[in-house]
Order: C-alpha cells, then sequence, then structure tokens
C-alpha cells in the first residue's frame, strides 16, 4: 500500500495531470470521538477559575445567588447561562463540559461547543446546541479577564471585530470560516494579508451530525465536498501552520468517521401509531421528493439530497448570499479539496432540502434556527416573532421546542429571545409554504409520523 505519509506530500503539492487519485484509508471513529474530546486544537478561551467567577458580571440577583453558591452550583449556574452541558453518562472520556476539552491551561473550545446539545434535559453528541451563548459567553470571560488581571485569549479579542452570534443556539460560523480560509495560501501556508471579501454577519443553527452519512456534500448550500480536511475550517487560525494543518489529517479522517457513526435518537415518548400511520400517507404524497424516503431497513430509504432553489424554499438568504462565488471558488484551489479534486459548487443557488431523520429532537428549524416548532414548519401563522424558549421543556403537541411567546426584547440579556425580524442578521422565519394545501387534520398526522423518523 502506498505509505500515508508519501500520500501527504502527493497531495500538498497538487495533483500532476492523469495521476491516480489514491483511496483514503477509513477512520477509526472511537479514536475520532477521542479527538475531539481530549485533543486541544485551539488556544484555551478560559479557565475553571474564570468560569467560577463570571457571575461577577451578572444581574444582581443573579450575582448575589453565585456569590452565595459553592463551586459545583456556580458551575451549573454558568453552564445554565451559557448552554454548555455535561458529558452523557457513561461518557468513555469523562470530566466536566462536552464542549470543550479541559487542559491544564485552560477549557479549549472543541466542535460539540456548536454541535453537542440537550434537548429536554438530555445531552446527545452530534445535536445541535440550541442553548449556546458564544457572544454572551465571550463577552462575560473578557469583561472578568479585565478585572482579575487575566490576558485576553483569540476569542477575546476577535470577538471585537467579529460578532460570534446574536441569539443564544445560533453562531456567525459561517463568517469564521470566511475569515480564517481567507488568512490561508492553497498549500496552507499563511498570509494574514489576504483580505476576506464582503462579509454578510448571520446567524446559522448548526446541523445535527447523524445526517453527515447520508449526503455527499456539506453545509446547508451543499457548496463543499464532504471529506475530512474540510472538516479542519474552524480549527484553522493563524497561530496554527501549514505543517500543523497537515498533521491534523489522520485525526480528522478518524473525526469524520465519528460524525457518521452518530445516529439520531429515537423520540423519547407515546406516540400515536393509528394517526403515525396516516401521517406517514400524508408524508409520501407531500414531502418525499424533497426529504426522501423513511423504513426500518435503511437499504429502502431514499434521500435525493435536492438544492432547492431559493426563489421557490423563500427561507432567508442572507446564509446564501453571505459565501460568494469567490469565497467558495478558493476553496476550490486549495489542500482542502485535494486541489479541486473533490468539487466546489461555486453557485449553488439556494438550500439542500435535509434528511428528516431525528426531526424531533432537532428544533429549532430552518437553517437560521427561527422556528421553533414543527407545527411552526407547517404553518406560517404558528410562527412566533419574539420568542424565548425554557431550558428543558419539550412541547410534544407542537413537536420541538417548548417557549415563551414575547413582545419586546429585554435591554438586558437580549440574546436569550429571538427576534425573527433582524433581516440583518439573516434571522426571519418565512418560507417553506409547502404544507399550505394541507388540512388541520392531515398536519395533525404529519406531525405524529414526523416523531417516528
Amino acid at each position: 500500500m502506498f505509505p500515508v505519509h508519501l500520500a501527504l506530500l502527493v497531495f500538498a503539492a497538487g495533483p500532476a495531470d492523469g495521476a491516480a487519485v489514491l483511496p483514503e484509508p477509513a477512520g477509526d471513529p472511537v479514536r475520532g470521538y477521542e479527538v475531539l474530546r481530549s485533543k486541544p486544537l485551539l488556544p484555551p478561551d478560559f479557565d475553571r477559575e474564570t468560569l467560577l467567577r463570571l457571575g461577577l458580571t451578572w444581574a444582581p440577583e443573579e450575582r448575589a445567588k453565585a456569590k452565595a453558591a459553592g463551586e459545583a452550583e456556580r458551575i451549573a449556574m454558568a453552564f445554565s447561562r451559557y448552554g454548555l452541558v455535561a458529558p452523557p453518562p457513561n461518557d468513555p472520556i469523562g470530566g466536566e463540559v462536552l464542549n470543550y476539552v479541559e487542559t491544564p491551561d485552560g477549557w479549549v473550545m472543541n466542535c460539540f461547543a456548536c454541535h453537542g446539545g440537550k434537548v429536554a434535559g438530555r445531552t446527545i453528541p452530534g445535536l445541535p446546541n440550541s442553548h449556546y451563548g458564544l457572544e454572551t459567553l465571550t463577552e462575560e470571560v473578557r469583561t472578568v479577564k479585565l478585572l482579575t488581571g487575566k490576558p485576553l485569549g483569540h476569542q477575546d479579542l476577535g470577538q471585537m471585530k467579529i460578532p460570534a452570534g446574536s441569539s443564544h443556539g445560533t453562531t456567525n460560523a459561517v463568517v469564521f470560516g470566511i475569515v480564517l480560509d481567507a488568512f490561508r495560501e492553497p498549500d496552507m501556508s499563511v498570509n494574514t494579508g489576504r483580505h476576506p471579501g464582503p462579509l454578510l454577519h448571520h446567524d446559522m443553527d448548526a446541523p445535527p451530525w447523524w445526517h453527515l452519512k447520508k449526503k455527499s456534500r456539506l453545509y446547508i448550500d451543499g457548496f463543499s465536498p464532504k471529506n475530512h480536511r474540510v472538516l479542519m475550517q474552524f480549527m484553522l487560525l493563524p497561530s496554527a501552520g501549514r505543517e500543523t494543518v497537515l498533521s491534523w489529517e489522520d485525526d480528522f479522517r478518524d473525526v469524520l468517521a465519528y460524525i457518521e457513526s452518530v445516529e439520531a435518537p429515537p423520540y423519547p415518548y407515546e406516540i400515536d401509531e393509528k394517526l403515525a400511520a396516516t401521517g406517514r400517507g400524508v408524508f409520501e404524497r407531500n414531502c418525499t421528493e424533497c426529504h426522501g424516503m423513511y423504513a426500518d431497513d435503511p437499504a429502502a430509504e431514499t434521500y435525493p439530497e435536492l438544492t432547492v432553489p431559493i426563489e421557490i424554499v423563500g427561507t432567508d438568504r442572507r446564509r446564501l448570499d453571505a459565501l460568494t462565488v469567490p469565497h467558495r471558488r478558493h476553496l476550490g484551489t486549495t489542500w482542502m479539496s485535494r486541489y479541486g479534486e473533490d468539487p466546489v459548487v461555486e453557485d449553488p443557488g439556494g438550500y439542500v432540502a435535509p434528511p428528516l431523520d431525528g426531526v424531533w429532537a432537532t428544533a429549532p428549524y430552518f437553517h437560521n434556527g427561527s422556528v421553533p416548532t414543527l407545527a411552526g414548519v407547517l404553518s406560517p401563522d404558528e410562527r412566533p416573532t419574539l420568542w424565548r424558549r425554557s431550558e428543558d421543556g419539550y412541547d410534544t403537541q407542537r413537536v420541538g421546542l417548548e417557549y415563551e411567546e414575547v413582545s419586546e426584547v429585554p435591554d438586558r440579556d437580549a440574546r436569550f429571545v429571538f427576534d425573527t425580524r433582524r433581516a440583518d442578521l439573516g434571522k426571519t422565519n418565512a418560507g417553506h409554504p409547502f404544507a399550505a394545501e394541507l388540512t388541520a387534520n392531515e398536519k395533525r398526522a404529519l406531525l405524529e409520523y414526523l416523531k417516528t423518523l
């Protein structure tokens, strides 16, 4: 077999015309999880001491409660405020937190920051973290560091130039990727003199990882090839030089194997089987063209991976516009796409209809997280304009987050409220009109069937 280290040299130099493309070695999903949980791929964001002092920045009542609390309670309060979660029971790595790698120098963000959340109080690795308050956490960590004389880190400084997200549960991740990608030459050499071009800040809801095994391309617009190199995108701080990035190849091959091993969680509540059977018929008549067919036997399932033009799906388009043709084209010239061997779609023109496995758990819905329930997806008049979710509540009737509709955005802790009026941040909740012709009974049956996927 061709040695892996020689293959890396071939790819790093760019493939010669007519050169054979070597088969990729299989990744190890067990090691992939260990990499995510144990290997610090970024500098630390904060230490445990800073986390315990974050109550200094809170409103008076919460600040007093934190001051009187012991360590365990203060940690729990911080986790609740910022959307951090403990590892699931019997986790092989253990530790206090799923979303960060715990090191002697501090806590280092990992991929579970956005892709490790909880639903109905249960932690699920690979679930979008609909609680994560990265902007709030970063602001308050920076304040405590300034108060206590600790040095500021890359996240503290970077957030002063690039917003991290305007509501809890969403982040400005696409723009993070654009900026980090801009600092790389095609061979992954660092060049901080390159300009990223126009930046359209907007909020995104992370996709569930268990969808990836069904897809051949990455991201909501499907522009990127699915390979392990592209998964390194958010680790590409300029402090990681070319040789460091290339040395992570096997790590991210294993990470991709882990992501593709993640299974959708089964619906944990009672299902009306008779109503769900009726709903299956509604689904097959109305939804399969975009979202595919589902069955107990995976071999009987289909998934079309269909890109729906933005004019037809009608959901918020700021995410589509944020990545320009030059942004996408650059990826097609680099080591990350094997210098174009893995093709890039430069102008996708719309969004890919996702698989619906485990859809009950993945609220809020749409790529920007603007709709808290599946009932709202089916009926636009059930979509709240301003809403705040509860921490662990689940709505089994409307299928999705338990939420409170509010009349205004508060002056303090405004990011706990999702404001769908903010078109300038890609937060609108219009679009997906495809259930308009269904009756109320058909929608009720369809919701019951979606619980079974």
